[in-house]
């Protein structure tokens, strides 16, 4: 079964003036021909539809969206098509539409220390481009302190060494992440989400928070003073990596990291502290829970609660039929605007497992 929030409802259209010189053409963007009311109201009102005819959740339920404190020059990451042709070499995104690349010399969607990079960047990238290649996926990032890296032509070259570290500042703490590793894209509006997330009720001093797919550790990293223990199990060895770096960085002996696959290890560790209330944050990729992931949560029901964070509405609407259908009931979902101007919409939902 595939879901998609809609690009458009004509009714709802407004008259802004897109930012972008090429809107409409790259495959990025979807609303800047829309007030951020307007585009705020759709996904919304998206997002309680898709929630009440699939598994019918009445709309107390479902909490007002959380609204990104900016509009553009909010993604601190940009994924960027570099391609040689006949009339010479290019950097931009994919098109809407067909094959090829549509140029850019700047993102209004990115942060102003990327968009303004983006001319140099062109020449930066040429310089180290072999000959014979064709085209390169370029990674540009940068973190709070605006400090831009970028990488993507030569192996190793999206590696960053410590002193290079990108980071973030939540609840007081730095957390750094890497060119090579999973963040999420709009710092912005992290602290409200972490606020609202600290928020809820169910942190006890005999708490053990399981961040599953755990990344370099964000959330974790932000509850470590609520709870008793985090366990963070990751697959992925660059973020892994990360992770590792951050609790050394923080000295936080009260913090477990796991590497492999989350299914695997979760079946393993899911009865350790057996006395402790248990709690469960899956922010799993675009495609969902895999399948033994999902296996665990329903075979051995430990968790007092589990907060399931989503970018992809359609894969979130599948897991949670399979969760539900076991004795899950929703609490409250939140929807949350990571990614303004553009289709995407991330989605917190607290479980009563």
């Amino acid at each position: 079964m595939i879901i998609q929030l809609p690009t458009l409802k004509p009714q709802l259209r407004s008259s802004e003036t897109p930012r972008c010189a090429v809107y409409g053409q790259c495959g990025g963007c979807s609303y800047q021909d829309l007030s951020y009311t307007d585009e705020l109201q759709l996904k919304e009102q998206s997002l309680r539809e898709l929630f009440e005819k699939s598994l019918g959740v009445s709309a107390e339920k479902i909490a007002p969206i959380l609204a990104s404190p900016r509009t553009y020059h909010y993604r601190h990451r940009l994924d960027l098509k570099m391609q040689r042709t006949q009339h010479g070499v290019f950097v931009g995104f994919n098109p809407r539409i067909g094959k090829g690349i549509v140029p850019i010399d700047t993102c209004p969607v990115a942060r102003e220390e990327i968009a303004s990079l983006i001319p140099s960047l062109t020449q930066q990238a040429l310089q180290r481009l072999p000959s014979h290649y064709l085209q390169a996926n370029l990674v540009v990032r940068c973190g709070q302190e605006g400090n831009v890296h970028w990488g993507g032509i030569g192996k190793k070259s999206i590696h960053l060494e410590p002193k290079d570290y990108l980071w973030v500042e939540i609840q007081g703490r730095k957390i750094f992440y890497s060119l090579d590793t999973f963040f999420q894209a709009n710092l912005f509006i992290l602290p409200a989400v972490i606020d609202m997330i600290r928020r809820f009720s169910c942190w006890t001093p005999t708490t053990v928070f399981y961040d599953l797919y755990g990344g370099v550790g964000l959330f974790g990293l932000a509850m470590i003073d609520r709870v008793k223990k985090v366990v963070l199990i990751e697959n992925e060895i660059a973020s892994v990596r990360l992770a590792q770096f951050n609790k050394d960085y923080h000295q936080l002996p009260n913090f477990d990291i796991i590497q492999g696959k989350v299914g695997v290890h979760l079946d393993q560790v899911i009865d350790d502290e057996p006395q402790a209330e248990k709690i469960a944050f899956l922010d799993p990729p675009r495609a969902g829970l895999s399948q033994d992931v999902l296996d665990v949560l329903i075979r051995r029901p430990v968790f007092k609660k589990i907060l399931y964070l989503s970018c992809n509405p359609s894969s979130l609407v599948n897991d949670l039929t399979k969760l539900l259908k076991h004795g899950g009931t929703i609490e409250t979902i939140v929807p949350m605007d990571f990614f303004p101007r553009t289709k995407h919409l991330e989605t917190l939902v607290v479980i009563n497992a």
